[in-house]
């Protein structure tokens, strides 16, 4: 891939595990992390990701914000925050972006890279699709409860598969596999109708991805929440087939025990992601006229949690 400048986004749980990856290919790599309790706890103890992966490094750059990059102009950043963050970091780059610059989004949720395309182009987005679970379990450490090999990268550019491939390297060479494929939407909506339909379930009712699957209660919301983002997605143009949840059952069985990220979110009384996890959904479904009435009511459920505190801060 040559000496591209490398940029991480967001050291959760989610960008700590790809930023250990990336550094142990290049200690150059740049990390964005906002809480000076973090920064100081990445300078004095590094990353750890123990469990389903073994992962360790140290970084030698920690910023504060976004902006902060411009000092080393990264050819390639990674986007690893809450979804919820995305437009502000986009508005923060945009001293930063240059015209071949490519932003990676590692979201969950639907709909992260069009965000992207919609404010710096085509040429500058690009999606993963990322196939581990993972919990933060200390300032800089992870514990990591499966990882179903590989990673997919995307790019909304075709014509950037050269950097694509030697991103997808990168990582697969510092211990997180990786694939560049041509069908990343596609990628996604096949994690998604996992993610989106167990992420509400899970939250309200406080359960593991697991329990719910069990508990013939949650399990019958859950089959009913599956059949409607099906729809959605064929109505989309993601006609996933007719073996899909007999392959996404199968993967949610290695998931085992493993609490969603919103359920860690509700109990934090943090913020969220809803709006790009069922609340896209709806949307979508809304646009093209699919009834998703089970999705409606989860999606609700999850806002009404949410608004329970954060409508009193």
């Amino acid at each position: 891939m040559g000496a591209r400048r490398l940029a991480v986004v967001g050291i959760g749980a989610i960008g700590a595990v790809l930023a250990a990856a990336l550094l142990r290919r290049d200690p150059d790599t740049v990390l964005v992390a906002p809480s000076e309790a973090k920064r100081q706890a990445l300078a004095a103890e590094g990353i750890r990701v123990s469990g389903a992966l073994d992962l360790a490094a140290r970084p030698r750059h920690v910023r504060a914000n976004a902006r902060e990059l411009a000092e080393y102009a990264p050819d390639v950043i990674f986007i690893a925050t809450k979804t919820f963050h995305l437009a502000t970091v986009l508005e923060d780059l945009k001293g930063v972006v240059g015209p071949e610059t490519l932003l990676v989004s590692t979201h969950n949720g639907l709909g992260a890279e069009d965000v992207i395309a919609q404010a710096f182009g085509t040429h500058a987005a690009a999606r993963m699709s990322m196939n581990y679970g993972v919990t933060m379990t200390g300032p800089t450490q992870v514990k990591a409860a499966f990882f179903n090999p590989p990673n997919f990268l995307g790019l909304m550019d075709p014509s950037r598969r050269e950097l694509g491939l030697g991103l997808a390297a990168t990582m697969t060479e510092g211990g997180l596999a990786a694939e560049l494929v041509d069908d990343i939407k596609l990628r996604v909506w096949k994690k998604m109708v996992m993610k989106c339909t167990m992420a509400n379930i899970c939250a309200v009712t406080d359960r593991t991805i697991r329990q719910g699957l069990d508990f013939p209660p949650t399990r019958a919301i859950a089959d009913k929440c599956f059949a409607e983002i099906l729809a959605v997605a064929k109505a989309m143009g993601f006609d996933l087939g007719a073996d899909y949840m007999t392959q996404a059952l199968g993967y949610l069985d290695k998931v085992g025990a493993h609490k969603d990220s919103m359920c860690v979110d509700l109990a934090n009384r943090t913020r969220t992601e809803i709006d790009f996890l069922g609340g896209k959904v709806v949307e979508y479904a809304r646009s093209t006229g699919v009834p998703v009435p089970y999705y409606e009511v989860m999606t609700n459920l999850v806002r009404a949690l949410e608004d329970s505190y954060l409508s009193s801060k």
